[in-house]
C-alpha cells in the first residue's frame, strides 16, 4: 500500500563502527509521532551488523545494489539469497550512479528487478533523466521508456513490492534541486503511466520517491506536492540532524 517513506542511500560512506555511532544517533533523535517507513542503505560491509543493530526498532536496512545471477562467478558481487540471509529484504535497483558509471542498462535491470522479486524482495526501482534530456525536451519520453523497459513486463500483483524513485540525475549531488512543480509534474506523470498500464488500484498505491539533493530547508515544500510519497536521500543522510529532519518534514 502506498505511504510515506523517507530512505537513505549511504552510498560508498561509513564504516561498520561509523554506522553504529550514527544509528545510535538516528534512534535517539527519530520522531515518534510520524507515520512514515524509515529505511537506511548502508554499504555492504555494514549490512549484517545494521539489521542486528535495528532489531527492536521500525527501521528497515536495504541494500544499495545486487546482482542478478542466483550465483557464480561474478568476482566482488552480492546475490539476493546473500542479501536475505543477513535479514535485508529491500535493494535499491537503478540509481544513476549504477548506470552511469556501472553501464547497467535497463535491460540488466529488469533482471535484477525479476532476481529480487522472485525472492520475495522489495524493490525501490530509481529513475530519471540527465540534463540533456530535459533540454531536449525529451524528459518525458526517457522516463516513460525507462518505466516501460525495466518494470512494465511485471504482472500487476508484483507491484505490492514496488517502490519507485524518481531522481533526475541534473540534480544528484550537484546542489541543484528540481522546483517542486517540476518534481509534482513528474511524479503525476510517472504515476499516470502506472495507471495507464496497471488501472488505478496499482497507480494509488504505488509510493513514489523524490530523490536530488533533499534536505532539511527543501523537504517540506518538496513533500507536500500531492503524488510525492517521501525521498531517496543522499548526502543529507549522512548526519542524523539532517535526515531527522528531513523525517519530520513528512
Amino acid at each position: 500500500m502506498r505511504h510515506s517513506i523517507v530512505a537513505g542511500n549511504w552510498k560508498m560512506h561509513k564504516t561498520v563502527s561509523e554506522t553504529h555511532a550514527f544509528l545510535d544517533d538516528l534512534i535517539e533523535k527519530l520522531p515518534t509521532d510520524k507515520e512514515v517507513e524509515v529505511i537506511i542503505a548502508p554499504p555492504f560491509t555494514s549490512l549484517f551488523s545494521a539489521v542486528h543493530h535495528l532489531e527492536h526498532t521500525n527501521i528497515v536496512v536495504a541494500a544499495q545494489n545486487m546482482h542478478q545471477a542466483e550465483g557464480g562467478a561474478f568476482t566482488g558481487e552480492i546475490s539476493a539469497q546473500m542479501l536475505k540471509g543477513v535479514g535485508v529484504e529491500t535493494v535499491i535497483i537503478g540509481h544513476s550512479e549504477r548506470r552511469h558509471y556501472f553501464h547497467e542498462t535497463d535491460a540488466i535491470l529488469a533482471d535484477k528487478v525479476n532476481t529480487a522479486l522472485n525472492h520475495n524482495m522489495r524493490v525501490i526501482y530509481c529513475i530519471g533523466e540527465e540534463l540533456k534530456d530535459r533540454q531536449n525536451k525529451q524528459y518525458l519520453n526517457v522516463i516513460f521508456n525507462q518505466l516501460k523497459d525495466g518494470l512494465f513486463h511485471l504482472k500487476k500483483e508484483a507491484w505490492t513490492n514496488i517502490v519507485i524513485a524518481y531522481e533526475p540525475v541534473w540534480a544528484i549531488g550537484t546542489g541543484e534541486t528540481a522546483s517542486p512543480e517540476q518534481v509534482q509534474e513528474m511524479h503525476a506523470f510517472i504515476r499516470r503511466e502506472i495507471e495507464r498500464e496497471y488501472g488505478n488500484e496499482t497507480a494509488i498505491n504505488t509510493s513514489i520517491l523524490y530523490g536530488g539533493s533533499v534536505k532539511p530547508s527543501n523537504a517540506e515544500e518538496l513533500f507536500s506536492q500531492e503524488d510525492v510519497d517521501g525521498g531517496l536521500i543522499g548526502g543529507a543522510a549522512l548526519q542524523a540532524e539532517d535526515f531527522t529532519a528531513i523525517i519530520e518534514a513528512i
